[in-house]
């Protein structure tokens, strides 16, 4: 075909897709269509599309093993909890989902009671214990969980953002016994913006939003026969957490962290002295 148009031309490019596989051939066809449907709505010109390229280009030049840009930009347009919000539909009795982030990595596996702050942290920051079970829908405990933790310390960094940090900090991996139980020892969350000084930064102020998350910690939970959960544990009271940067928060997750000033208390949890005392139950929907 020649005498391409306007017109013709979104058709003629959906003609010559022929994937052999039906989910390669469904995710190109629509989004053909809704790429082209887009570019006839916007009508840019041609800088603004070199502009574009040229942004889709330094989003993945600032991708590395510490830094992952495009989960970013999916996180603030919204698109990560949609896709949360698609792949988790269910009519389960179990906690809810949100979004990953751009900052997990690999952790150690800790004893139950460890404290997963190893920087100045365990010096400056506010400390807390977190502690529940992990149970099944019906609630009953789940045996051999593995619970990976982690968040960012009270400068709001992530160590793999912040090279002072000793490596793994704040991050940890527990496994639960016949019991679902899990304790650990940390500090509580900060609020903090996400990275702002590449293309993801650019999209925020050109919508004159800020950068700001809602202090949190991460957990990913799983067990044999069970869903993955992916969720965070939100601080009740920030002032982010009607604004997350990524549109994470859930109201089921947002907890409050009542200060135990208990010495008994602190000494049976190792603390030298008042800790935030955080507890929740999660629970992990069954595979089908």
């Amino acid at each position: 075909m020649r005498n391409l148009t306007e017109e013709n031309l979104t058709d003629i490019v959906l003609e010559r897709i022929k994937s052999d596989d039906k989910r390669s051939q469904e995710v190109l066809t629509k989004l053909i269509k809704h790429l082209h449907a887009f570019i006839k709505d916007l009508e840019p010109t041609e800088e603004e599309w070199f502009k574009a390229i040229d942004f889709l280009t330094r989003t993945g030049k600032k991708c590395d093993d510490k830094r992952q840009e495009f989960i970013l930009l999916s996180d603030v347009l919204g698109v990560s909890m949609l896709v949360d919000a698609i792949n988790h539909r269910t009519s389960q009795d179990a906690t809810e989902t949100t979004v990953t982030g751009p900052f997990h990595a690999p952790a150690m596996e800790m004893q139950m009671g460890d404290n997963i702050a190893r920087g100045k942290e365990v010096e400056t920051g506010e400390p807390a214990l977190f502690r529940g079970k992990i149970l099944d829908p019906d609630g009953k405990p789940i045996k051999n969980a593995k619970i990976d933790v982690w968040q960012s310390n009270d400068d709001g960094f992530y160590d793999i953002q912040d090279s002072s940090q000793p490596e793994m900090n704040l991050r940890g991996i527990f496994t639960t016994d016949e019991t679902g139980e899990f304790w650990f020892k940390s500090i509580k969350p900060s609020p903090y913006p996400v990275p702002t000084d590449g293309p993801v930064g650019e999209v925020l102020r050109a919508s004159g939003r800020h950068p700001m998350r809602p202090a949190h910690i991460h957990f990913w939970i799983e067990a044999e026969g069970y869903q993955t959960l992916i969720t965070h544990i939100f601080v009740e009271g920030d002032e982010y957490l009607d604004s997350d940067a990524v549109f994470g928060v859930k109201e089921s997750l947002i907890l409050d962290f009542p200060l135990n000033e208990n010495k008994a208390d602190a000494e049976k949890w190792g603390f030298k002295s008042a800790f935030c005392d955080v507890e929740y139950d999660f629970k992990l929907a069954r595979k089908a």
